[in-house]
């Protein structure tokens, strides 16, 4: 067949109209598998599609949500006892608060000159050309003077920097950690709204608040969380975290089905270590601040190295409620997908059955002006097949 033939029989054909044959198959084996595909893909958009996925409801997935953090609890550190306006910050917070656990510090520091500490790259040096003067570096503490100094009382030498002296390596004084913020409390206020619904979820009053502690199944409203618990659920020693810091995720989720009663939409609670790994050089979360007081008419200061839990809210929601169009759509669509079954019998009826081609031969058939006959012989397009002979 040359390519001109081929255009022409593809155009005749082009313009054929295909209408379904109804048949009607007396095969035993064949129907059974027809009502059981039939069932399994009917199911299988019950549950999925109607229950587990609620295809019925209209969702919102950006609700509106606020966030009020709060660490509670006091604890004796050496002869002192600590409350959260020491160890908090910011003592009153939004999705981000932190508990110091550790603390360093570098007492009575003043603007002047001292030897660089000898772990800062290139800061060795043997004469005063190995330190050029005013050169920064990424982990320097002060700016070069270009003089080459002995490094305290070691036999050794360092560039000279100018900055706020003794620096932190050398006088560092570290204090024990703070082992009883384990029983530190974390309240969490986590308000939300989903606007599309004007509904907010239910909540407790607040007295329940002041008393209760979080538990999954018996108190799923309670905000108040033990830091210890929080380190827990992370899968973090707290031992460790004390040592080197750390930032926790707290992950809350709405999923609330606005069928119910407001009461039903409760948050699930998610905690999850976000920083890096405590086995790497740089892991951990500790942060520097300093206080500054006069000593003798000079200018001085305490710098303080603080390591901490942090702890990040991260908010996530959605909420479905009945609506008609959506239920009309997905019911549409589930009776649709029920014609899959008619495809699989028909493969299964013209590939493997007994008779095949006779069923083939009764399932198409070409209907034009020129061959009336057809309609004569066949009576109209429906067929009655059974496991005898053709009727």
């Amino acid at each position: 067949m040359g390519i001109r033939d081929f255009l022409k029989e593809y155009f005749n054909g082009f313009w054929d109209y295909e209408t379904p044959k109804m048949m009607v198959i007396k095969n035993r084996p064949l129907g059974v598998i027809y009502r059981a595909v039939q069932f399994l893909v009917i199911t299988y958009f019950i549950w999925y599609v109607f229950i587990s996925q609620k295809a019925y409801q209209q969702s919102e997935t950006h609700p509106e949500s606020s966030v009020y953090t709060l660490i509670k609890g006091k604890a004796e550190h050496g002869d002192d006892v600590l409350d959260n306006v020491e160890y908090a910050h910011p003592p009153e917070g939004v999705d981000v608060i932190s508990a110091t656990l550790r603390r360093e510090f570098t007492y009575d520091q003043r603007q002047g000159t001292c030897p660089e500490h000898f772990s800062v790259d290139n800061a060795n040096c043997t004469t005063d050309s190995d330190c050029l003067p005013g050169l920064p570096n990424f982990d320097s503490h002060g700016i070069r003077t270009g003089r080459c100094i002995q490094y305290h009382n070691h036999p050794f030498k360092t560039c000279e920097i100018k900055a706020w002296c003794p620096i932190e390596e050398y006088a560092v004084v570290r204090e024990p950690p703070l082992v009883q913020a384990i029983n530190f409390t974390v309240f969490i206020r986590n308000s939300i709204h989903f606007p599309k619904f004007k509904v907010p979820p239910g909540m407790k009053t607040k007295k329940y608040l002041k008393r209760c502690h979080y538990h999954e199944e018996t108190a799923p409203y309670c905000p108040n969380f033990r830091l210890g618990y929080i380190a827990n659920q992370a899968r973090e020693n707290f031992t460790e975290l004390c040592r080197t810091g750390g930032v926790i995720g707290v992950f809350i989720n709405w999923d609330c089905n606005l069928d119910l009663d407001p009461s039903h939409c409760k948050p699930t609670y998610t905690f999850r270590r976000l920083d890096l790994r405590k086995d790497l050089a740089d892991s951990g979360y500790y942060y520097r601040f300093a206080k500054y007081y006069d000593k003798n008419g000079v200018e001085s200061r305490t710098l303080i190295k603080a390591y901490g839990i942090r702890l990040d809210i991260i908010v996530h929601g959605q909420a479905g409620k009945f609506s008609v169009i959506p239920t009309i759509i997905s019911t549409v669509t589930a009776l649709t997908s029920v014609g899959i079954c008619s495809i699989i019998c028909d493969w299964i009826m013209l590939t493997f059955i007994d008779k095949n081609e006779v069923y083939s031969e009764r399932k198409f058939d070409e209907v034009s002006k020129k061959v009336s006959t057809i309609f004569i012989s066949y009576g109209s397009n429906h067929s009655d097949l059974s496991d005898g002979v053709p009727l």
